[in-house]
C-alpha cells in the first residue's frame, strides 16, 4: 500500500528534538516495512496560545492545502491508498487528512489521538471541534497511551475501530550498546570526571517552560533529599529554559550535576547504557519515549506515575513509578532502588527483556499492518 502521512503538530524532519518527533519517525520506519510512505504537508495546525483568530486562519489554511493535494493526486500516476495522521488534539487539529481522504475515496487513520470535552468553547474551541470531527470520520484509530482511550472511544460509532498499539523504537542500537556498558560507562564517566563506580543517574529531556521545566525542579528537590547517597546526575537535554533548569540544580554540591547538553540519536544508546538508573518526574508526560529507549538498552527508570508512563515503565519490573510531582516519593523510590544494586540488575536484565518482546519496531511493523487491513471500502466523494 501507498500511505500517506501527515504529523500535524511537529514535522518528521523538525531540528528540535522531542519524544513526538522520535514516534513520527518511527511510525514512518515501520510502516515502511511492508508499505511505501509519503509525508504529505509540513504544515504545522499547532496553535499553543489558544488564538481563535489563529484557529480560524489554520482551518482555512487546511482547507487550501486540502484541495491542493486533491488535484496533485487525482492526476498523478498513483495515489495514496490510505492516509495516516500521527498526533492529533485541540492545540493540533488535523484540517488536512479528513477533507483529502473523503474526496480520494481512501481510509483514514489516526495514532495518537486525544480528546478533552473541558476544552470545548474555550480558547481552543475551534481546534477542538476540529480534532473531535477527524476522530468521529476515522476508519481506524490507533492508540499509543491507554489514558486517552476513555475519552476518544465515546467519539466512535464502532468500538472496534479503536486499535491499541504498544509505544516502539528500533531495540536494535540500544541493545548492542548495552552490551558494551563497560566501554560506554568508562567513556561517559572520563568525559566528565566521574569515579567509575560513582551511582550514575540519567535524565533526558527537553529544557523549555512548563512540564518539562517543572519535572526538572521536582527531580532537583528530590536528589537533595538523598545528597548523602554519593550519587552523580548527568543531565543530556538543552533548550530556551537551559538557564532556569541549570538554576534549580545549583544548590545541589558542586560536581554532583553534570549537563551533556543536546545528544545525537545515534550517541543516546550509549548515555543509557553507561548509566545505573534513569531518573525522570515525568509531569505530564504522554508516555515518554526517552523512557521507552531507557530500558531497550537495559536501564530501569525511576518516573512519575502520570499519563500513559504505566504503559512504558513496569512498576517493581523495570522499574518504579512514584507519585507524579511528589520529590519526597521519587526520592525514596531513588534511594531504594541506589541501596539494593541486586534488585537493580534485575531490573536491567528485565528492561531488557520486556523492550526487546513487546516494544519492538518489527513487532509494530505487524501489528501496524494488520490496523491498516482492517480498513473498509471507501468511496471517492
Amino acid at each position: 500500500m501507498q500511505i500517506a502521512f501527515y504529523a500535524p503538530m511537529k514535522h518528521p524532519d523538525s531540528p528540535v528534538p522531542s519524544g513526538d518527533r522520535e514516534m513520527a519517525r518511527n511510525l514512518i520506519q515501520a510502516l515502511s516495512r511492508r508499505h511505501r510512505v509519503e509525508v504529505a504537508s509540513r504544515f504545522c495546525s499547532r496553535d499553543g496560545a489558544g488564538s481563535p483568530d489563529r484557529q480560524r486562519r489554520i482551518a482555512s489554511l487546511g482547507a487550501g492545502l486540502s484541495a491542493r493535494l486533491v488535484r496533485r493526486w487525482r492526476v498523478a500516476a498513483s495515489q495514496p491508498d490510505a492516509w495516516l495522521t500521527y498526533h492529533v488534539y485541540h492545540k493540533a487539529p488535523d484540517v488536512i487528512g479528513p477533507a483529502v481522504s473523503r474526496a480520494l475515496g481512501i481510509p483514514y487513520f489516526m495514532a495518537e489521538v486525544s480528546h478533552a470535552p473541558k476544552r470545548a468553547d474555550g480558547a481552543w474551541d475551534t481546534g477542538y471541534r476540529a480534532a473531535e470531527a477527524a476522530i468521529r470520520l476515522a476508519d481506524g484509530i490507533i492508540g499509543l497511551s491507554s489514558l486517552d482511550a476513555a475519552c476518544v472511544l465515546p467519539l466512535l460509532a464502532d468500538p472496534a475501530r479503536y486499535h491499541r498499539l504498544a509505544p516502539f523504537t528500533d531495540t536494535v542500537p540500544y541493545a548492542a550498546a548495552a552490551q558494551r556498558r563497560a566501554v560506554h560507562r568508562q567513556d561517559v564517566c572520563a568525559r566528565f570526571g566521574v569515579a567509575p563506580d560513582t551511582p550514575l543517574l540519567l535524565a533526558v529531556g527537553m529544557m523549555r517552560d512548563g512540564d518539562k521545566l517543572a519535572s526538572y525542579k521536582v527531580l532537583a528537590d528530590a536528589l537533595g533529599l538523598i545528597s548523602e547517597r554519593g550519587w552523580t546526575l548527568i543531565i543530556v537535554g538543552d533548550g530556551p529554559a537551559r538557564s532556569a533548569t541549570e538554576r534549580g540544580f545549583a544548590e545541589l554540591a558542586s560536581g554532583r550535576v553534570h549537563f551533556a547538553g543536546s545528544a545525537e540519536p545515534d550517541t543516546l544508546p550509549g548515555f543509557y547504557a553507561a548509566a545505573d538508573l534513569m531518573v525522570w518526574p515525568a509531569i505530564n508526560e504522554a508516555y515518554g519515549m526517552a523512557m521507552l529507549e531507557a530500558q531497550c538498552a537495559g536501564l530501569p527508570v525511576v518516573a512519575g506515575r502520570t499519563g500513559g508512563v504505566p504503559d512504558v515503565v513496569r512498576d517493581g519490573e523495570t522499574g518504579i513509578l512514584a507519585p507524579v510531582g511528589d520529590a519526597s516519593g521519587f526520592a525514596s523510590a531513588v534511594a531504594e532502588l541506589l541501596d539494593c544494586p541486586g534488585r537493580l540488575q534485575k531490573m536491567r536484565q528485565s528492561a531488557l527483556s520486556e523492550t526487546a518482546a513487546n516494544n519492538d519496531i518489527d513487532s509494530a511493523a505487524s501489528r501496524l499492518d494488520e490496523i491498516l487491513k482492517t480498513a473498509p471500502k471507501v468511496c471517492a466523494a
